[in-house]
């Protein structure tokens, strides 16, 4: 192969010879090139055109050469770079799965070492804030995570974590200027605008969470949270009503309590509030009416609560009376209705009436400590008194032994008998004395002496 190299050059080197003096022999002039104006060169045409094309090859070639040199140093540069990439993405990778795995020291080591070797890593700086969290030092995970927001202060996924981190440590404020900056290069980010609804919700603030529920409402008009969405944005709406009724703009809050039953009916809170609107203006009859309706249609009973309250304020309980029986008259079995009513002639001192709705409440196998008490009170009122204590008993669930019970320290289980492990939440050596702590931490009153002669 190389004979054949040299042998090609010798021909195209002979070749270029004979065409050179070929060239000069039907050129035989000279040409004159002048330096300067006094200084000029004389040399024969052939020479000058052949030294032109010398040059013009030399320089194409030092251009070439310089190219590829240049393209060798990238080349290099790109690999060294690549190479240190990978290095500190193994790094990072056995940093994160130390993490994962709880060893919260080795990966706090590994990816201090990735950060040290590539301080623009916006991957480290999050995985060393959840190193930092998983510690107990929020204050050092978002100095990591703000850090992380200077080298790419667009980065949705920085700023929902630092977000997400400032509403964990309590800064709601600092959360939600964090959130719309989110939404300023992002507005139909649904998932911002919930957790920024939901903390205005937090801090109460309606008139906010709702203009941002009305902006989630027409984003996800499609979507499969829309039903969802509008229940949401109906509730914010009676907050805002809710809150203009206690500051007494109450015309304005009826008339959203009437809008919010016309779109949904059985919506109880705005029914409730409506009425207590209307006790507010004066318009008791209207306020009683408006609770009436709300019991025969939907069976809750916060409205025989408002009657009751609405009733004995104005010192009408016959009116009450009047209405219990009318409609036990329709519907014999409501057991609630039976429970308010013997509550109510407990308080008018109707003592038999009502022992014997509470009776029938009792008998249907209804349990629970309110009835027990109101029967019990009932039973005391008619001097019954073994009667009495059994349903104090009952409703203090204890028994003829006095038993005290236990409670778990961890989610608050009540156990009857002392366990080694919460049989609720599966803890250790968590049951104790409902009241052990108070019990601790109190200290006898001093014995005084009784002087002699008075014992």
């Amino acid at each position: 192969m190389t004979m054949v190299k040299i042998a090609l050059f010798m021909f195209v080197f002979i070749i270029f010879v004979f065409g050179f003096l070929y060239f000069w022999g039907i050129n035989p002039g000279d040409i004159t090139v002048y330096l300067t104006a006094d200084q000029s060169i004389t040399f024969p045409a052939p020479i000058i055109l052949v030294t032109a094309i010398l040059i013009g090859l030399l320089l194409g070639n030092g251009v070439h050469i310089l190219s590829l040199g240049v393209a060798s140093i990238g080349n290099w540069r790109r690999n060294r770079r690549h190479k240190k990439e990978e290095e500190i993405g193994v790094i990072y990778r056995n940093g994160v799965a130390r993490l994962l795995s709880g060893d919260l020291k080795k990966a706090r080591q590994l990816l201090q070492k990735a950060l040290d070797r590539d301080a623009r890593r916006i991957d480290t700086y999050l995985a060393l804030g959840n190193v930092a969290l998983q510690e107990g030092v929020p204050a050092q995970a978002i100095d990591f995570l703000l850090k992380a927001r200077d080298l790419e202060p667009k980065s949705i996924e920085v700023l929902f974590k630092l977000a997400t981190t400032y509403a964990e440590t309590g800064r709601s404020g600092d959360a939600m200027d964090v959130y719309r900056e989110l939404l300023a290069n992002d507005s139909d980010n649904r998932k911002a605008l919930r957790a920024l609804r939901d903390l205005h919700i937090e801090q109460s603030e309606w008139q906010d969470a709702l203009a941002l529920q009305k902006r989630i409402v027409k984003a996800a008009s499609s979507g499969p949270k829309s039903d969802s969405e509008k229940q949401q944005m109906l509730q914010l709406r009676y907050e805002v009503a809710n809150q203009a009724l206690a500051e007494e703009n109450l015309e304005e809050a009826s008339n959203t309590f009437r809008e919010l039953l016309k779109q949904q009916a059985d919506f109880t809170p705005a029914r409730v509030s409506l009425g207590d609107a209307y006790r507010k203006m004066n318009r008791a009859s209207d306020a009683a009416e408006v609770y009436q309706e709300g019991y025969r249609h939907q069976k809750r009973s916060v409205f025989l609560s408002r009657l009751e309250d609405l009733y004995m304020s104005a010192e009408d309980p016959s009116a009450l009376l009047g209405f219990y029986r009318t409609q036990m008259q329709q519907d014999n079995t409501d057991l609630l209705l039976k429970l308010y009513l013997g509550r109510l002639c407990l308080r008018l001192e109707m003592v038999d009436e009502a022992l014997e709705q509470l009776q029938a409440v009792e008998s249907s196998g209804v349990n629970f400590r309110q009835l027990h008490l109101l029967l019990a009170e009932a039973y005391r009122r008619r001097r019954s008194i073994d009667d009495a204590m059994a349903e104090y008993q009952q409703a203090l669930e204890i028994d003829s032994r006095l038993n005290l019970g236990f409670i778990c320290d961890v989610c608050g289980a009540i156990h009857a008998e002392w366990n080694g492990r919460c049989t609720a939440c599966g803890s250790w050596d968590s049951l104790s004395l409902p009241e052990r702590q108070q019990i601790q931490d109190a200290r006898p009153s001093e014995q005084k002496a009784i002087p002699h002669g008075q014992r």
